[in-house]
């Protein structure tokens, strides 16, 4: 994972073991899982529509928002950056891994 998502995820695991007034990201925790979950919907909703409008920068700017808030419910659940590199990693030694589509005989 790049050394910016690291120090992310270091930044907001830090926030939630010494939570600062005025942080948003100790809102986000104390609110707890559902705001968490609402904040990760909205964001790929705006990452969508950023996209679908061609418009580069703000879906770059909607992108980190989402990762940002990604990052947190992942603090949350105790996903550390290590298991999605380990994820990551054995998705990318699998070859040949297209999904295929379930086809209706719509003649039954």
């Amino acid at each position: 994972m790049s050394d910016v998502l690291k120090e992310l995820y270091s930044t907001v695991e830090n926030r939630r073991n010494n939570p600062a007034e005025g942080s948003y990201t100790c809102y986000l925790f104390e609110k707890g899982l559902d705001k968490i979950l609402k904040k990760c919907g909205e964001e790929c909703a705006e990452v969508i529509i950023a996209a679908k409008n061609g418009d580069r920068r703000e879906t770059v700017m909607e992108i980190s928002d989402l990762l940002y808030h990604l990052t947190v419910l992942m603090s949350q659940q105790g996903i550390g950056p290590a298991e999605l590199e380990d994820e990551l990693r054995r998705r990318s030694e699998k070859t040949g891994n297209l999904k295929q589509f379930h086809k209706t005989d719509k003649n039954s």
